[in-house]
């Protein structure tokens, strides 16, 4: 694997929190595609990220980013996973609630980093785990209001649905590549 040599993006994120600026629009976009583009490529394989966070996408100065981190990806069996492994702020309902998931779970999460971007904050925060268990089960975040990320926040908005149902899949945004 590469050095990634322009950091992660949580530290990306981290920075702008402490300098008091956003990520550019562009910016914001071409890490979501590349993400996308990621994500795409491992479900096409049939294998869940599982641990899918801002810490674990490399940033590279030529404006590349990668998923790194794939300590607990997993190779599905007909397409579902039964543990719950990751990062507990950016997964899904139906990993809280031990229930089989799939493809899909992994978009929750991009749906959460995706927000973590935009707003510099996550999506689903609570002091103790039972709270932060039911926030996710509810699936309320506070809307972003930045007009410039409106389109974003609709992305958001679709990727954050408590029905894993209803979440798209990465072919809902690139059909061919």
């Amino acid at each position: 694997m590469e050095f990634a040599n322009d950091g992660d993006l949580f530290q990306k994120i981290t920075m702008h929190k402490q300098n008091g600026t956003d990520f550019e629009v562009e910016k914001v976009w071409s890490v979501f595609i590349q993400m996308v583009m990621g994500l795409k490529a491992l479900h096409g394989l049939q294998i869940l990220h599982r641990d899918l966070k801002s810490a674990n996408v490399f940033l590279f100065q030529d404006s590349v980013a990668k998923l790194g981190d794939l300590n607990v990806s997993k190779i599905t069996k007909k397409g579902l996973g039964y543990t719950q492994t990751g990062t507990p702020y950016y997964a899904s309902p139906e990993v809280w609630r031990d229930k089989p998931y799939d493809i899909k779970s992994d978009m929750w999460s991009l749906g959460c980093v995706l927000y973590e971007m935009i707003t510099l904050k996550l999506p689903f925060v609570a002091e103790d785990m039972d709270a932060l268990y039911r926030r996710v089960q509810k699936g309320t975040y506070q809307k972003i209001t930045n007009p410039l990320f409106q389109d974003l926040a609709f992305v958001i908005k679709n990727l954050l649905q408590i029905s894993p149902k209803l979440r798209p899949t990465c072919g809902t945004y690139f059909y061919r590549m």
